[in-house]
């Protein structure tokens, strides 16, 4: 079992920076890959980015959407309790709920929300022009 709690959302303008955090809670230790996600009201939920978190120390790999390549990075603390969501750059159209999720799974180059299990409640983030 896994549970995942956001946190770090918040209003920023046009340009601004934002880091979101992940806090993973789990009951083993096998592979675990966990993303990133965004839902906007009226439309599906997209990924955002994710990353592998297990004791695979030859797998390290993460992805991302083209739409936040160069401006969002995914990353975890040395513990791997914590994922985290560096956004620079930050656009309007960044504005969105943000969703941790995880699998127990390596991570696939496409992040889509039905590979994942597990589920956060969410955080907002709104960018303003």
């Amino acid at each position: 079992q896994v549970s995942l709690v956001e946190s770090g959302g918040g209003s920023v303008q046009s340009g601004g920076s934002l880091r979101l955090s992940c806090t993973v809670s789990r009951d083993s230790d096998s592979d675990h890959c966990v993303g990133w996600f965004r839902q906007v009201p009226g439309k599906e939920r997209e990924g955002v980015a994710s990353m592998y978190t297990g004791g695979a120390t030859w797998y390290a790999s993460t992805y991302y959407d083209e739409s936040v390549k160069g401006r969002f990075t995914i990353s975890q603390d040395n513990s791997k309790t914590t994922v985290y969501l560096q956004m620079n750059n930050l656009k309007p159209d960044d504005t969105a709920t943000y969703y941790c999720a995880a699998t127990v799974s390596y991570c696939k180059w496409s992040i889509l929300p039905r590979d994942f299990e597990f589920w956060g409640q969410g955080t907002q983030v709104t960018v303003s022009s």
